[in-house]
């Protein structure tokens, strides 16, 4: 009998996640918003990570949890996003007490995804406060090219044009009591592969788009001399637990969940990656963190082929946004 159900992360307690996006500048927001906070960790593996206030995954720092994890697109201009998100859970009365005002605890990782749809337009305030809203309403378990989604894209080397469309993806399972849910947003330099067969899903094409160039191959030779690697990618993405687990453990099931990307993206973890993984704790089951660490990797799979799979659109559709 197999032990492993897949659920939606709608059937997870203390978790929603609400999207937000510009459709003619093909960039957006997710926010997973934790009801009653979360404990986190992060692991961070890429070269190039446009981030906020991760250090409040590190063990060393105070045990308050966090109330929401922020994916986007827009590169480091995209991190402007947690200002709304921060608003919107302050007028609602979610944040940490100081005695003078309420501070929302918010992290954040951002894609790369400047060269899709407008350059010029990013995740701002605004776009986060509406992301944000929508959390606290309803969770939306939409896939594809949605909120932090809308303008990523994979196999990136030689240009747009010879690059897919990729996006958001999300995964869940229950065994017994314990939940594991995985939330990713493929933008990743390497191409894509489903594990269980070897069978690449994405990537690099050949300039007609009618079949895969090896990407590694041409990486070895482009990149015989060391050069400056155009940080245009990043593959980011959130386990959620209901298992009870302190920062530290979270850390450990966010580098386990690592494993994920290197089964389904190849090369990955580049210089020019922001790779990053976060992994938070919403309720009290008490489970092994080697089992959450290993299932989580196995969801967080998941999670980046549905992504894929999601987000596919006619060449003509495709190339009509790339600059």
């Amino acid at each position: 009998m197999d032990l492993v159900k897949e659920i939606s992360i709608k059937d997870m307690e203390g978790v929603s996640i609400g999207h937000a996006q510009n459709d003619e500048a093909k960039t957006g927001v997710s926010v997973l918003y934790f009801k009653n906070g979360a404990q986190a960790g992060c692991d961070i593996s890429g070269g190039g990570p446009a981030s906020r206030e991760t250090p409040l995954t590190d063990p060393l720092t105070a045990d308050n949890p966090l109330n929401a994890v922020v994916l986007s697109g827009g590169s480091a201009y995209g991190l402007a996003a947690s200002d709304g998100v921060m608003r919107c859970l302050e007028e609602h009365g979610i944040g940490y007490n100081t005695g003078y005002a309420l501070v929302p605890l918010v992290c954040q990782s951002c894609i790369f995804d400047l060269g899709y749809g407008k350059n010029n337009v990013r995740p701002n305030a605004d776009m986060g406060y509406e992301a944000c809203k929508k959390a606290l309403e309803i969770c939306d378990d939409s896939l594809g090219n949605i909120g932090a989604g809308t303008g990523a894209s994979v196999g990136k080397l030689l240009g747009m044009k010879q690059a897919m469309k990729a996006g958001l993806g999300i995964h869940a399972i229950q065994v017994g009591e314990l939940q594991i849910a995985a939330v990713v947003v493929v933008n990743a330099f390497g191409d894509i592969f489903n594990p269980e067969n070897g069978q690449k899903v994405a990537g690099l094409l050949d300039p007609s788009r009618q079949s895969f160039l090896d990407l590694e191959q041409i990486f070895l030779s482009y990149f015989a001399a060391p050069r400056d690697m155009f940080n245009s990618n990043t593959t980011i993405g959130c386990i959620i637990t209901n298992a009870k687990f302190d920062k530290a453990k979270l850390n450990k099931i966010a580098s386990m969940t690592r494993n994920a990307y290197a089964r389904c993206i190849n090369p990955v973890g580049t210089m020019a990656d922001g790779d990053s993984i976060y992994a938070c704790s919403v309720g009290e089951v008490v489970s092994d963190v080697n089992l959450v660490g290993t299932l989580s990797a196995k969801v967080m799979q998941k999670a980046i082929l549905k992504a894929i799979e999601a987000s596919k659109l006619p060449d003509e559709e495709y190339l009509s946004h790339c600059l």
